[in-house]
């Protein structure tokens, strides 16, 4: 078998595609910590209406710079606590 250099570990790793979501903060719930809800809207597959759907994350904000109502994006991350696997992009 041949072995990978760090310079082709680093390239596949550089590669990968994090998931990115943006939505409105709902909460500024602890130190660093934001609640963000995402809405979208889905489209019922038998009756063919439309449906607003929401989710909401939480959310790791290193810098405490997102206030309650602002539109922001975040991005996927490692698991930083038991509910937090996200990091604001931006504001």
């Amino acid at each position: 078998m041949e072995k990978k250099s760090n310079v082709q570990k680093e390239k596949i790793q550089n590669d990968v595609r994090k998931r990115q979501f943006e939505g409105t903060v709902l909460s500024v719930s602890g130190n660093k910590t934001i609640k963000v809800e995402v809405q979208s809207i889905r489209i019922h597959p038998k009756y063919n209406k439309q449906y607003k759907q929401s989710r909401s994350f939480a959310v790791h904000d290193e810098k405490n710079v997102a206030k309650v109502g602002d539109r922001v994006t975040f991005e996927e991350c490692r698991p930083l606590s038991s509910t937090k696997r996200w990091f604001l992009v931006t504001k």
